[in-house]
């Protein structure tokens, strides 16, 4: 079942955050990891939510969603982006492949 990373970030430190981009990119691959989003445009549609920057990652699993979380390929990027920047983080189970998205509660 695939997963998500839902990343609310907001920049404190451009030129860090800017190295940090560079870095993590490979680790995500390496995990079998994508970009889906990468701090395009936002717009609030319903409720006070109005993030700075959001990134959507997908991960074929939960498991390797989270082994690329506390892999030493993420470290280094990881330090950088916690050092640069305030961050929310969530990890979502996706649908099972192939099940049609009405069945699922």
């Amino acid at each position: 079942m695939p997963a998500y990373l839902m990343i609310d970030i907001t920049v404190k430190d451009a030129e860090t955050f800017e190295r940090y981009k560079q870095l993590a990119p490979p680790a995500v691959a390496a995990y079998g990891g994508r970009y889906l989003v990468r701090g395009g445009a936002t717009e609030t549609l319903e409720g006070t939510w109005s993030p700075t920057r959001i990134v959507l990652l997908e991960f074929p699993t939960v498991e390797r969603a989270r082994e690329w979380w506390n892999s030493p390929e993420y470290a280094p990027a990881k330090a950088m982006r916690q050092a640069s920047s305030h961050t929310h983080l969530l990890l979502v189970e996706g649908l099972p492949l192939g099940m049609p998205p009405a069945s699922k509660n």
